[in-house]
């Protein structure tokens, strides 16, 4: 059925089960898996926000910040697919657009599926926020399964 699925994760509570969900599906269908997470390239409005100020983030600190932060949400996530024995690579890409970098990712990878999740915004948080989700749906040519 499927050999080779993508599951992108944003180190979120509800990614992590998207995760779960793809990890089991694929463990079920005997696939391999591959684990993205997107990151966003360094931009100057980026600010640390503290009680006392707000200040500039330096590129070299969101850097490693990021670095740090997408390699735990991949640990957690190859650790999860370990478990179980699904065979799982990981695989961190910096891009604006986090919905293009999936696709791609899953083109490039040879993959028959993607596992994601949807936060369930609505209303204007919908429109202003957007959706990684809803443009995966919408751009992507291979199946997608969304885990709410």
């Amino acid at each position: 059925m499927y050999s080779k699925i993508l599951i992108p994760t944003d180190g979120s509570e509800l990614a992590g089960k998207a995760v779960e969900h793809g990890v089991a599906l694929a463990k079920a269908v005997g696939a391999r898996i591959t684990i993205l997470t997107v990151t966003r390239p360094y931009r100057p409005e980026y600010r640390i926000v503290t009680a006392e100020t707000a200040m500039e983030d330096p590129p070299a600190e969101y850097k490693a910040r990021v670095t740090i932060e997408a390699d735990e949400t991949l640990r957690i996530a190859a650790d999860a697919a370990k478990a179980v024995g699904v065979a799982c690579d990981t695989l961190q890409i910096e891009d604006d657009l986090p919905y293009k970098a999936i696709i791609d990712t899953a083109g490039s990878k040879g993959c028959d599926l993607i596992v994601m999740a949807s936060h369930g915004r609505h209303g204007i948080s919908a429109l202003l926020l957007g959706s990684e989700t809803a443009k995966v749906l919408t751009h992507c040519k291979i199946p997608v399964l969304v885990h709410r």
